[in-house]
């Protein structure tokens, strides 16, 4: 995991040999669903930054695409999917940047509340939710510059 980042405790499973052959999922992000479910879940989270007045102006491109590809990026990576985040765009640093943000309570309260709107649309089972929400409040804290 990035060093500049806050580290989830990640309900994981081991790979063996299930009855019909196949294998268990090995990582958070198999065990969710993969791609499609990061794919719902920035896709919902975004939907609801397009109309927030607090978040919206804190995205300067008129296009959310790109900045739905980083997030997405990220948070598989982060999870255990591909390594795309880092191949292309180097180590997340993240506090560096969100720097020329400012990222308050409020602004953070905002983020929060789009991303359980999400993660609700998304409906992970219970467990993989609580994981996922303890590492998303603790994330968005950890931006938090003013």
């Amino acid at each position: 995991m990035p060093s500049d980042s806050p580290r989830a405790v990640v309900p994981m499973t081991s790979k063996v040999p299930a009855p019909t052959g196949q294998t268990v999922p090995t990582t958070f992000y198999e065990a969710v669903g993969g791609e499609a479910t990061f794919d719902r879940l920035v896709t919902a989270f975004y939907a609801q930054v397009a109309d927030d007045p607090i978040m919206r102006p804190m995205y300067p491109e008129e296009d959310l695409a790109p900045a739905a590809r980083r997030l997405k990026m990220f948070l598989e990576q982060y999870w255990g999917g591909p390594h795309t985040y880092s191949e292309e765009r180097g180590h997340p640093r993240l506090r560096m940047r969100h720097a020329p943000f400012t990222i308050g309570v409020r602004e953070r309260d905002a983020w929060l509340r789009c991303m359980r709107h999400a993660m609700d649309e998304v409906a992970l089972p219970e467990e993989y939710d609580k994981a996922m929400w303890e590492y998303m409040e603790r994330a968005a804290d950890f931006m938090r510059n003013a």
